[in-house]
């Protein structure tokens, strides 16, 4: 599998990512080592965890839990220096650290819990993964306001939580550092501020990003490729919705949103699971089929011909899932479909 370096560092990476989001609930540890091993047999070497994981949903008892499937199969395969490890430090959330924000102490500490939870001397790429002043990801976007944000006080964070990362990677305990669910100007600004303390500028951010989602298409893919960062798009089939498999309100047994839903949730997929969603997700559907594809190796192919940096993250439930993503990963999106792609997204503009 061809190999790429995240933004400006000098950390290489697979051109596709595996999330494992999904290890230690809906994908028990057997299953997510037989992931691991398969990934790593095609040259798929970069993995995404982090410490919250896993997800759908998320409990204070399994937090960590991701990380430390990974960690045993570190110590079992000894792999560790065949893979990209990243992981991430939460943002706010009542799940972790009972909702306190991260500062660069926090950072410190999480650093060796998920160092010691990984069974690693060293993190490849670490993550921020929502800011402390809030974010419009996760469905935010619609009701997004922010007027109580304090510049000055976050400038400040920004620094604090730096220099924390800074110490580390001098340590050679993380060797890039990432964001997630950042906005253009929080990208800029902490790439301004690592420029001026002279600590490490950041190599990546993990945004969704899908045919369904593409907020990233305009003022941060501007801000990426002047600053020379690579986006690592989660949610790449929109939470499974550009399958086909919630088409005429199904709701698959040992799905996303049935998991999410025989839990107490919605099982809406986070806000992705509307009707416009669905109807868009079918138009996506029908154009692979006369093209002769699936959708699935459709939507991977098309996000690797994006005019910046971008590294898929895929993941899978079950190891036959991962599998047939995997076998559409070395086909390259012909003209004319990727022009459809364009013509469905001007047709169904964000739909959820």
């Amino acid at each position: 599998m061809e190999r790429v370096k995240l933004g400006g560092s000098e950390v290489e990476v697979s051109r596709i990512c595996l999330g494992t989001m999904t290890f230690g609930n809906q994908t028990d540890e057997a299953v997510a080592h037989a992931q691991m091993d398969a990934a790593l047999e095609v040259g798929m070497t970069f993995m995404d965890c982090a410490e919250m994981y896993p997800v759908n949903p998320v409990r204070r008892e399994t937090v960590g839990l991701s990380e430390e499937i990974i960690g045993r199969w570190l110590g079992r395969t000894g792999q560790r220096n065949r893979v990209e490890v990243a992981t991430k430090i939460t943002g706010p959330s009542q799940m972790v650290r009972d909702g306190a924000p991260f500062d660069g102490a926090t950072v410190t500490a999480c650093i060796e819990q998920s160092l010691r939870r990984l069974q690693t001397d060293r993190i490849d790429l670490y993550q921020l993964h929502w800011p402390v002043r809030g974010s419009y990801g996760f469905r935010q976007n619609w009701a997004f306001d922010p007027s109580n944000q304090d510049k000055a006080a976050t400038l400040v964070h920004m620094q604090d939580v730096l220099e924390a990362l800074s110490a580390a990677e001098r340590a050679g305990k993380i060797r890039a550092v990432g964001l997630s669910n950042e906005s253009a100007w929080g990208l800029t600004r902490w790439c301004d501020v690592a420029d001026r303390i002279g600590a490490p500028r950041m190599a990546s951010i993990q945004n969704e990003y899908s045919p369904l989602y593409r907020l990233y298409d305009t003022d941060l893919a501007e801000t990426a490729v002047n600053e020379d960062v690579t986006l690592l798009s989660y949610s790449p089939l929109a939470a499974g919705l550009l399958t086909g498999k919630y088409a005429d309100d199904a709701m698959p047994e040992g799905s996303r949103a049935a998991v999410d839903k025989a839990s107490g949730g919605l099982g809406n997929l986070g806000g992705r699971k509307t009707r416009r969603g669905i109807k868009a997700a079918s138009a996506y559907g029908q154009l692979a089929a006369e093209h002769g594809w699936d959708v699935i190796h459709m939507v991977i192919a098309w996000q690797l011909t994006r005019p910046f940096k971008v590294v898929p993250i895929i993941g899978a439930t079950t190891t036959g899932q991962l599998q047939h993503l995997i076998a559409g990963l070395d086909r390259e999106l012909p003209d004319e479909l990727r022009r459809g792609i364009e013509r469905l997204h001007k047709a169904f503009p964000l739909p959820y």
